[in-house]
């Protein structure tokens, strides 16, 4: 399969050839992205730009017509698209074809929000007039994806900015250039007039500085590491464009002495392995005061041991592989320096041999020596958790607290999703909270 952007309603020619490998099994290519240089990029701004304006002023009912047969595309083709993310991710097949569900949903959900756009009319404290407040779309915005959740993550924040008018450029993440393109391809076909939607699959060092210099994109939204958000905010804060930023998490899970065990325990291996570790919600520090503990760690470790690790495509895996080498090689640098601060290794933290040759590690539980370590401070986006037992409630919670970053512990697609600290900045995403980071609030003064 070959993998292209789609750039005013074409699919770009040329571009440099990347194989995209199942990280499941080396040996089989999921196809072939084709990255497009800074034309192609400057080719999809331009295109947004001129179709904004006519999509800015479409009715209602066509925006939710148009997200309403994305979502129902991607919902029918459930199993197809799955097994497609599963493979070029490493994603088990359960949790693939959920995430899939889950994006199908997110544009429904905004297929409804489409028509509930609402304002205000307020009397004016001037006799003879009336206060309209409305919101409306910015126009052409960027909007950059992470390679952990690559249809669901473009899926809400695609479908807010179709839904409140805007016009849209799509970069996705390099490992993940097929799942954007099923999406490219179904949105092709949903009656979205050309050049509203953009898919640009390039380098990050190539398109980022072209969406956030041109004059034309009013607004970033951008969901990765901590490091390129920073640049970001520092970029678009000279440029006085509007950003949308959301930089991971590093998650306590606390557990007290009245737990339900067998709860806390599944809690604790779900929050911090599934997905193979690899999402901002990961619960990657886990807190146990003393009462429990020992019963606590005994029967975490037990569980984590018993933790399938294979092949995405195996009904029987429970945790898949890691996107890449670089992200497996990531882990365990954090897992080497764990053990130069004294830190115990639990369990895991090797790589099990499996029938195909891929990026698998066994889910790591380490104890650091003493609370505050950099096993508790950096977010290694991987299988790896630590467990720190600390003697009552509020020691557990000031060591809760003790951190940079601040991100929610749930989320769903109808409600706010965010966080505080160095996990996010700017308006929620998803929902119709997403609203406030799409729109801008217009006030008119109308003569009654």
């Amino acid at each position: 399969m070959q993998f292209r952007s789609l750039i005013a309603g074409q699919w770009w020619p040329g571009g440099t050839a990347v194989p995209n490998e199942n990280p499941s099994d080396l040996a089989d290519t999921v196809g072939t992205a084709f990255e497009t240089d800074a034309a192609g990029v400057q080719a999809a701004i331009a295109a947004a730009a001129e179709a904004a304006p006519a999509w800015a002023v479409s009715g209602p009912q066509q925006r939710a017509d148009v997200l309403d047969r994305i979502g129902s595309e991607i919902l029918a083709r459930r199993e197809e698209l799955g097994h497609l993310l599963a493979r070029e991710l490493g994603k088990s097949l359960a949790e693939s074809i959920a995430e899939v569900g889950r994006a199908s949903q997110i544009f429904k959900f905004f297929a409804g929000e489409a028509l509930r756009q609402a304002g205000q009319l307020l009397d004016s404290v001037r006799p003879g007039v009336r206060v309209e407040v409305t919101r409306e779309p910015l126009g052409v915005v960027g909007l950059i994806t992470p390679f952990n959740f690559p249809l669901a993550i473009p899926a809400w924040k695609v479908a807010p900015a179709l839904a409140y008018g805007n016009a849209v450029a799509l970069k996705p993440a390099e490992r993940t250039p097929a799942s954007a393109w099923a999406l490219a391809e179904i949105v092709q076909r949903s009656g979205l007039p050309p050049g509203v939607f953009n898919l640009v699959l390039a380098r990050g060092a190539v398109a980022g500085p072209l969406l956030v210099d041109s004059p034309q994109v009013a607004a970033i939204s951008f969901t990765g590491s901590q490091a390129v958000g920073r640049r970001l905010a520092a970029d678009c804060g000279l440029r006085l464009k509007k950003l949308q930023l959301e930089m991971g998490g590093k998650n306590p899970l606390l557990v007290l002495d009245d737990a339900d065990l067998d709860q806390a325990v599944n809690c604790a291996v779900q929050g911090a392995f599934y997905s193979t570790g690899q999402r901002c919600t990961a619960s990657s520090r886990l807190i146990v005061t003393a009462g429990i503990a020992a019963r606590f760690r005994d029967a975490l470790v037990a569980a984590t041991r018993t933790l399938r690790v294979g092949h995405a495509l195996d009904a029987q895996t429970q945790i898949g592989p890691c996107a890449d080498a670089a992200q497996r090689e990531v882990v365990e640098r954090e897992i080497e320096a764990a053990l130069a601060e004294g830190a115990e290794v639990l369990c895991g933290g090797e790589r099990p041999v499996r029938p195909t040759t891929g990026h698998f590690l066994a889910p790591a539980l380490l104890m650091p020596a003493r609370p505050g370590t950099r096993l508790d401070r950096v977010e290694a986006f991987g299988p790896l958790a630590s467990l720190t037992v600390v003697p009552n409630f509020e020691a557990g919670l000031a060591l809760a607290n003790d951190t940079e970053f601040g991100l929610a512990a749930g989320i769903d697609y109808h409600v706010p999703f965010g966080g505080r600290k160095a996990s996010s900045f700017g308006p929620r995403e998803q929902g119709s909270a997403a609203a406030e980071f799409y729109t801008t609030v217009k006030t008119g003064y109308l003569l009654a």
